[in-house]
C-alpha cells in the first residue's frame, strides 16, 4: 500500500518552496520527481556524470529511460525534513 501526503519541497539553490502531494512507500528503491513537474515549475536540474538505469518490478527497462539529471531539495512534512 502507498500513502499520499501533502508536503513542501524547498529548492536548495533558489529557496523557492512548492506545496505538493508526495507518494510515500511506493516500493521504489530511491526518490523520484516528475520531469513534467520540474519543467512546468522552472526548477533547476543538474546533469549527472553517469546515467542511472531504471527498471520496472519485472526487471524490464522502464520506458521513460535512464535518469540523466538530479534536483537538490529539502522535503518538509510537519516537523520532519529530509
Amino acid at each position: 500500500m502507498s500513502l499520499v501526503l501533502s508536503v513542501e519541497i524547498s529548492m536548495t539553490d533558489t529557496s523557492k518552496v512548492h506545496s505538493i502531494k508526495a507518494l510515500l512507500d511506493c516500493g521504489a528503491t530511491d526518490s523520484f520527481i516528475d520531469q513534467d513537474f520540474i519543467y512546468s515549475r522552472g526548477i533547476n536540474t543538474w546533469t549527472i556524470s553517469w546515467p542511472i538505469p531504471v527498471f520496472n518490478i519485472n526487471s524490464s527497462s522502464n520506458e521513460a529511460g535512464q535518469i540523466l539529471e538530479v534536483v537538490d531539495m529539502v522535503l518538509y512534512y510537519w516537523t520532519y525534513l529530509e
